[in-house]
C-alpha cells in the first residue's frame, strides 16, 4: 500500500470528520512513534530537531518532547514565528514551550545560518521535521540554506514522513533535498517512495501508526497505479 498526497490529505481528514479522531491526537501518535523508532536505535545523544511551521513541524515538536522524556539531550530549531504556528502544531509548541524544551527561532531578522550550522555541528542526530507530503516545489530560501547545512553536517538524520525537498508523489528530489539515514513515515509509504531516485534520500523506511482506524486505512486500495 502506498498513499498520494491527496490520499494522505483525505485520510487525516475522514479520521477526523467521519471517525471523530481529533487532530491533535493524530499528531501525538506520529510524533511519539517517530520518538520511539529513534530511541530504538541505540543510545541516542545529543538531538536537534528543526521544525518548519506546518503540521510536520507539530509532528517534530511532539518529537522532542517525548525524547525530552526519556531525558535525552535535545533543542528545537524553530524556522518559524511562534504566532504562526496555527491548530495542532500551535497546540504543540505551547506545550513544549511550557515544558521548558530549548526552543530556538531563526526567522527573518533572528535568521542567522552561522548559528544553524554551529547547533547542527554539535548534534549526534538532527530531526528533519521542516516539510511534509504538501510540498509542491522547491523549498525557498532560506530553509533550502538550512537543508544544505544539515546534508553537509555530516550528522545522521531522521526524516519526519518524508525527506524535505522531495516530491510525494513522483519521488523526484526539488532542488535541495535532505539526504536521510531514516525515514518515519506515517500510516503507509509514500507513491513517490517506489521511484528510483527517491533511494538516495530515504535511507531506511519505518512505517508508523498515527492511531487512524484500520477500517480507514483498510478502504484504501494495496497499491496505487
Amino acid at each position: 500500500m502506498s498513499l498520494t498526497r491527496e490520499q494522505v490529505r483525505e485520510l487525516d481528514r475522514q479520521a477526523i470528520e467521519r471517525y471523530y479522531v481529533p487532530g491533535v491526537v493524530l499528531m501525538e501518535n506520529a510524533g511519539r512513534g517517530a520518538a520511539e523508532v529513534l530511541l530504538g536505535l541505540g543510545p541516542v545523544g545529543r538531538v536537534i530537531v528543526c521544525s518548519g511551521k506546518g503540521n510536520n513541524g507539530g509532528d517534530g515538536l511532539v518529537i522532542a518532547r517525548h525524547l525530552d522524556i526519556h531525558h535525552v539531550d535535545v533543542e528545537i530549531l524553530l524556522f518559524a514565528r511562534p504566532d504562526e504556528l496555527t491548530g495542532d502544531a500551535g497546540i504543540n509548541y505551547r506545550i513544549a514551550s511550557q515544558s521548558g524544551l530549548p526552543i530556538t527561532v531563526f526567522v527573518g531578522q533572528t535568521f542567522d545560518l552561522g548559528e544553524v550550522t554551529r547547533k547542527l555541528a554539535g548534534a549526534e542526530w538532527i530531526v528533519d521535521a521542516l516539510f511534509g507530503t504538501g510540498l509542491q516545489g522547491p523549498v525557498k530560501p532560506p530553509l533550502d540554506q538550512v537543508i544544505a547545512a544539515i546534508n553537509a553536517s555530516g550528522r545522521r538524520v531522521l526524516a519526519v514522513d518524508l525527506p524535505s525537498g522531495l516530491d510525494c508523489d513522483t519521488g523526484q528530489p526539488m532542488g535541495e533535498t535532505i539526504r536521510a539515514q531514516h525515514t518515519v513515515t506515517f500510516v503507509a509509504a509514500k507513491q513517490g517512495f517506489a521511484a528510483p531516485e527517491a533511494q538516495p534520500f530515504l535511507g531506511y523506511l519505518h512505517i508508523v501508526s498515527i492511531g487512524a482506524p484500520r477500517v480507514l486505512i483498510e478502504s484504501y486500495p494495496a497499491s496505487n497505479p
